[in-house]
């Protein structure tokens, strides 16, 4: 298996879109404000399609055998999300949907994993893993010093890759009202 990663293209939506719902669930609903899965997965597609936003083409990688996309990694600094959530909240009241408050999800100085998510046919071959020391090298490359990610609180073999990774829980963290870890991995 020869797997490649590259940046994500806008035209990349059709496989990556289903991806991000499969790793963010009922928060792509309220990323979204739509209850469909029909038109979570159209609003998404814009979404990913567009450039500002923490779930835009630019913010994401595609791990690739051949033509085919087999997994997937969202990525940016900490100290971005702040502008791309307000472009989505604006977004979201453009469109008279259901305001929502973006919860924040790095500090600042992070680089941040927002999503990692394998396609269901290539789970256990080592692609998550290769995606998440993806985000290691371009973490170093691009000067940070911190890379983050956060687990929910019960996925106890995820936190345990991660801590395998070198990633350590520094603190709790909320999202939406759920528990995770907030794990930080420095250099």
């Amino acid at each position: 298996m020869s797997i490649t990663i590259r940046q994500a293209q806008p035209d990349d939506a059709h496989a990556v879109v289903p991806l991000i719902i499969d790793a963010i669930g009922d928060i792509a609903n309220r990323l979204t404000g739509e209850q469909s899965s029909e038109a979570v997965s159209q609003e998404l597609t814009i979404l990913f399609q567009r450039d500002d936003n923490r779930h835009s083409y630019l913010n994401t990688f595609v791990a690739t055998e051949g033509e085919q996309i087999l997994g997937i990694l969202v990525y940016y600094f900490g100290a971005q999300a702040v502008d791309m959530d307000a472009n989505l909240v604006k977004w979201l009241e453009e469109k008279n949907a259901p305001s929502i408050i973006i919860d924040q999800e790095a500090h600042e100085d992070e680089a941040y994993i927002d999503t990692v998510c394998v396609s269901p046919q290539a789970r256990g071959k080592g692609i998550g893993t290769l995606l998440l020391q993806f985000a290691e090298e371009l973490t170093k490359q691009r000067g940070y010093k911190k890379l983050s990610l956060n687990v929910e609180t019960q996925k106890e073999d995820a936190r345990r890759l991660y801590e395998r990774l070198g990633f350590v829980i520094t603190e709790p963290w909320s999202i939406i009202d759920e528990p995770f870890h907030h794990m930080v991995k420095q250099f």
